[in-house]
């Protein structure tokens, strides 16, 4: 692949988890605490886009990967809990408050998404 092909995937591919992550922080509207995790997508979708015309300092993209894997770890015994469930597929269906595990492994993949995309960034 020659650099300006490689260099123009490279943009789409940004663009692409650019949209993606706006529809995440839009679908975070209906939320409990929407503020926090259409914040969060909006940093994510943020990043996507200033990356296409700007490199961003890897001191920044290394500080908000620390800070999305610390915050997601805080949700690791949800999934632990979601883990030890015999029905998996509870996951994709509606909230159910007696489950508040549902709704934190949610969000620990949510954060962990979030994460892969500023890892997708470091290696850009």
């Amino acid at each position: 692949m020659v650099y300006g092909e490689a260099s123009k995937k490279r943009r789409i591919i940004s663009f692409v988890l650019f949209v993606l992550f706006l529809l995440f922080a839009y679908l975070q509207l209906n939320d409990p605490d929407p503020l926090l995790w259409v914040s969060i997508y909006l940093l994510i979708a943020l990043l996507m886009l200033v990356s296409n015309y700007k490199t961003i300092p890897k001191i920044i993209l290394w500080g908000i990967l620390v800070a999305l894997l610390l915050y997601a770890s805080t949700y690791f015994y949800f999934v632990v809990d979601w883990l030890q469930t015999e029905n998996k597929n509870e996951l994709f269906g509606e909230m159910v408050y007696e489950k508040s595990y549902l709704e934190g492994t949610r969000e620990f993949l949510g954060l962990l998404i979030s994460a892969i995309a500023v890892v997708y960034l470091l290696k850009k």
